[in-house]
């Protein structure tokens, strides 16, 4: 077998996952390469490169998904092999078998490889052939609504569409009666077009409340195809997902060998090579069915690494040099129980609508047993241009239960301010009994929370003392510095204490709290009928005499942010009536900046709080505009087609 050689690789890729390649990278002595847009010029992984390569100003079109500008960044960096990462073009042929053709080592598969499996008809039927068990549907040729509307009635609903290019969740919708099915089709085939380049379509019987189950296997150019044991995915929010756990709390002996073999046929099948994915659904009754095969390194491959102590990068690159596997299938073992959440920018409370902006403060963990793969610092802008994921947090333990509650603290105190986050959610997902008995599968966050997510905690007075006290503290401290006079001093006059108020607006509901500093220095804060004292001591804040784990961090001298081992938020100070945010009256923004793939609402029309007004694309994924009162549209200030950015005035309602 030939060997292929390799001094330096390129990441064909952005954020974390750059990060992790080039750290197993480094230790085995190869010169790591990173590319970049201007959106990402201050992104960690560009400084921690042995070089860097500038590809284009920010939309993936032009930069991450430009075949062209990789292969021009690999040559002019002297590159000699080529790493996608995952997403992007890690699953795309025509790259695979360009960077070939440009005299490159590709780390992956083969182009043919990439190809039969990638797109998701062709694939599963092959899988059919190769006497994979598969969910019944269709994968024909003829993409019309009437072909989708015939199959649908044969398979019988619901039914699940999906794009036939690509995965992730994205042009995948759940249809539930026939009368949605158009609305469906049309709303899959444009979020396919915009993810993957091809709004082709499958349609599958919808296995209610399964159990996502995948397979990590390996295979070398000498034939020799190995398993690495199962990772549970269930836990997914519009079919992404959210918490991975190896091994599945589900799983038997039995079944996994089962699962396991089907997986290793489905390599055989197209002749695989390097790392790759079998996902299945796996039913109540412990039937499973071929899902899709991710032909690259998964995003959830920590716990994999966790559990059986393999660098599946490192596998990778050796594969990739032409190397038989130097793990045999009987040196594979699961060690204990390993859980990674995916932290991402994203508003819970506002439907998860992706948050972007500038990262003003990040604390990772870094508790034993406690990985943390994240590609973000502070100062950094997290773009409108990529996916919403932040950082990934893995906690490996003994049990399974160790792992979850090693994790709850990890993310306890995972600190982020500048951008929401689903940090929150995540806690209450890990400690929701359902999870905590291992018996989660993909329907848990809908039975937990409901069509529309998570409700909005109701603030607490002492986390409203905490921000009054900060704020306290950081007024004393600008106001001593003009004056040039002791803080303690300050706030005093011949006709005794002077009160101080602060006004702060924290999601719907503004508060006002009245600020007294007594003789020993402590705070005396009030709101309504609420008393607190709040005092420092050794740096650290203590209310009513119990020291409590904030962290709080002042933007600006207007924004407070507080972070605590359950919950996080946002507060702004709030100096005139007029900045004031009203909710609900009628006049819809645009939540970030994006493009207007549709316009529903026109001037006259009659709507209900909740009607879908627009569709924006943004973040990779496409978000629907809502009405947020009953009324008439009086306005439309923008078409289908057109950018807007966050902050735009879309839509007005009257309420009349």
């Amino acid at each position: 077998m030939k060997k292929t050689p390799f001094n330096s690789v390129l990441i064909a890729n952005r954020g974390e996952i750059v990060l992790r390649i080039m750290r197993t990278a480094r230790a085995q002595g190869l010169r790591a390469i990173a590319v970049y847009t201007d959106a990402d010029a201050g992104a960690e992984y560009v400084e921690f490169a042995d070089q860097a390569i500038r590809i284009g100003a920010g939309p993936v079109a032009q930069s991450y998904l430009s075949i062209d500008a990789i292969l021009e960044a690999a040559k002019s960096s002297g590159a000699a092999a080529v790493h996608p990462g995952y997403g992007f073009l890690s699953e795309s042929a025509a790259f695979a078998q360009a960077v070939q053709d440009a005299g490159l080592v590709f780390i992956g598969p083969t182009p043919e490889t990439i190809a039969a499996m990638g797109n998701k008809a062709a694939a599963k039927r092959l899988m059919q052939q190769a006497n994979v068990p598969c969910v019944p549907g269709y994968e024909g040729a003829d993409q019309s609504d009437a072909a989708f509307t015939k199959a649908a009635k044969n398979i019988g609903f619901p039914v699940m569409i999906k794009a036939a290019a690509g995965g992730g969740g994205r042009g995948m919708r759940l249809v539930e009666n026939p009368t949605d099915l158009a609305a469906g089709l049309k709303l899959a085939r444009a979020e396919a077009s915009g993810a993957f380049g091809s709004d082709e379509l499958i349609l599958e019987a919808a296995i209610l409340r399964p159990r996502h189950v995948e397979i990590q296997i390996f295979a070398d150019r000498q034939g020799h195809i190995i398993h690495l044991g199962e990772r549970d995915c269930s836990t997914q929010r519009r079919h992404q997902k959210v918490i991975e756990e190896a091994p599945s709390p589900a799983m038997t002996p039995d079944l996994r060998n089962r699962m396991c073999a089907a997986a290793i046929t489905a390599a055989k099948a197209v002749g695989y090579e390097g790392a790759g994915t079998v996902e299945f659904l796996l039913d109540g009754a412990g039937n499973f069915y071929f899902l899709e095969m991710n032909t690259r390194l998964q995003v959830e491959h920590p716990v994999t690494e966790a559990v059986t102590g393999l660098d599946l990068v490192a596998m990778q690159f050796d594969v990739a040099r032409g190397n038989p596997l130097t793990v045999a299938q009987s040196d594979v073992a699961m060690q204990g129980h390993a859980i990674e959440v995916r932290l991402y920018a994203e508003d819970p409370a506002q439907g998860f609508m992706p948050s972007a902006g500038k990262v003003l403060h990040w604390q990772a963990p870094n508790g034993a047993g406690v990985r943390v793969d994240s590609g973000i610092r502070a100062g950094q802008e997290v773009s409108v241009h990529y996916d919403s994921m932040l950082a990934k947090i893995t906690a490996h333990g003994e049990s399974r239960e160790q792992a979850r509650l090693a994790l709850i603290k990890a993310l306890g105190e995972t600190v982020i301010f500048g951008v929401k986050t689903n940090r929150d959610f995540l806690i209450d997902l890990l400690v929701s009994e359902v999870f905590a008995n291992g018996q989660a599968t993909t329907a848990l966050i809908g039975d937990l929370f409901g069509p529309d997510g998570p409700i909005v905690p109701q603030t607490d007075f002492t986390d409203l003392v905490a921000l009054a006290a900060h704020w306290f503290r950081n007024q004393q401290a600008n106001s001593a510095h003009h004056a040039n006079c002791p803080p303690e001093l300050l706030g005093w006059s011949s006709a005794g204490r002077l009160k101080s108020r602060l006004r702060l607006q924290v999601a719907d509901n503004v508060f006002t709290l009245g600020i007294e500093q007594t003789s020993d220095g402590r705070l005396e804060i009030t709101s309504g009928e609420q008393t607190a004292t709040a005092h420092w001591r050794g740096g650290t804040l203590r209310i009513n005499g119990v020291r409590r784990p904030f962290t709080v961090f002042l933007h600006a001298g207007a924004s407070l942010f507080l972070s605590d081992p359950a919950s996080s938020f946002e507060g702004q100070v709030v100096t005139s009536d007029r900045q004031v945010q009203q909710v609900g009256d009628g006049k819809i923004l645009a939540p970030m900046h994006g493009n207007l793939v549709d316009m529903l609402a026109s001037v006259g029309t009659q709507i209900r709080k909740g009607d879908r007004l627009a569709t924006l694309e943004a973040m990779k994924m496409q978000h629907e505009i809502l009405a947020d009162m009953d009324g008439v549209i009086s306005a439309v200030h923008f078409a289908a087609g057109q950018q807007v950015r966050a902050g735009d005035l879309l839509v007005e309602i009257d309420e009349s």
